[in-house]
């Protein structure tokens, strides 16, 4: 297939989406549809692909095989489900939706159309966190025990109040852990499955927003692993996530997305653990203090898969009822602080 992709939204994102669409062999961006015309105008012209304010004469628009979806989170929905009924395959930004039932609806019409949706979690595409996944799998570290997780960064007030959308129930779906800790969200239930019951509190500290600027869950894994997760956009001036990962024979620590630690009990085992420090090729995007993604490199590897997996009839590295997940597990995360931080069951829908 030749990738002749769409950007669905004008902003941040789709400008990320069009540099990475640009850089897969033989990709081109043929259209942009956003509701501001002149963003919409600016991003198309730069690519030289046609720009629409009207989603429908957008999804009409030929020769486009797959749509990249990056409006606001609120909005990806609807809009994935009228693309799939146009056969044309989608790469969705995260999260998916942000509720189980719409995200289902979305996986239900992708199935429907016989169309390919992935989701936009580019952990899952990055070397360095599939060959930790993969050690974890091993027993690198022996039977997983307690993850710690901290998502402590910063945005400035004007962030939101740039927006209509961000740090809104109706559109951005959550504050600090439906948009920023989404990623860490999915990483987690990626490297060690279901969690199976949550308990949690959420507040608005820091910033003049509708929904959580500061969220900390306790997790209890199907594994029978413990877990902690913080995620913040209050942290002046912004820290690196950090995942520690700790198991019966050792433990393993990524900041960013680099395994700066990773100590292990069994001599024998030593080689293994040193060989996930390698460092190079880093991300270079400063996601801690900025929205900005300046190296399009995940995306564009994300986007690579879904054409490859397309082409060989397979499912992408995080599909539709993969992302599914991530927002059943922050779901269940704003049930329980909302009433006070009682124990809830995590529902997937899967």
């Amino acid at each position: 297939m030749i990738p002749r992709v769409g950007i669905l939204g004008a902003g941040n994102i789709s400008d990320t989406h069009a540099r990475a669409a640009a850089a897969v062999p033989d990709g081109r961006v043929v259209a942009v549809c956003g509701q501001n015309e002149q963003k919409a105008r600016d991003l198309a012209s730069r690519f030289g692909a046609t720009a629409y304010t009207d989603v429908a004469a957008f999804l009409r628009h030929r020769p486009m095989n797959i749509v990249a979806i990056g409006s606001p989170s609120g909005l990806h929905g609807a809009q994935a489900v009228a693309a799939a009924a146009q056969g044309l395959h989608l790469l969705i930004e995260k999260p998916l939706e942000i509720s189980v039932a719409r995200a289902t609806e979305v996986i239900d019409a992708a199935e429907t159309a016989g169309v390919q949706a992935a989701i936009c979690f580019q952990d899952r595409a990055n070397p360095r966190l599939a060959a930790v996944k993969q050690a974890i799998a091993n027993r690198l570290i022996g039977r997983p025990l307690l993850v710690n997780a901290r998502v402590r960064w910063y945005r400035p007030p004007e962030y939101y109040a740039r927006s209509r959308w961000r740090g809104t129930w109706e559109l951005d779906g959550g504050g600090a852990l439906m948009n920023q800790g989404v990623h860490t969200v999915d990483l987690l239930l990626w490297w060690l499955g279901d969690v199976v019951r949550v308990s949690a509190r959420t507040a608005t500290l820091q910033h003049q927003i509708d929904v959580e600027d500061t969220a900390i869950a306790w997790l209890e894994f199907a594994n029978g692993a413990f877990g902690t997760l913080e995620a913040t956009t209050a942290a002046y001036p912004g820290y690196p996530r950090r995942v520690e990962v700790t198991g019966s024979e050792g433990t393993i620590v990524v900041e960013h997305d680099r395994v700066v630690a990773c100590d292990v009990r069994d001599p024998a085992s030593h080689d293994a653990a040193a060989a996930l420090l390698d460092s190079s090729g880093a991300d270079t995007n400063r996601s801690s203090d900025s929205p900005v993604v300046s190296d399009a490199a995940g995306h564009q590897r994300l986007l690579q898969d879904l054409i490859d997996a397309i082409a060989a009839g397979r499912l992408p590295l995080c599909d539709a009822r993969e992302g599914r997940r991530s927002v059943a597990l922050v779901e269940a995360i704003y049930e329980s602080a909302r009433f006070g931080g009682r124990t809830v069951e995590v529902v997937s829908g899967q």
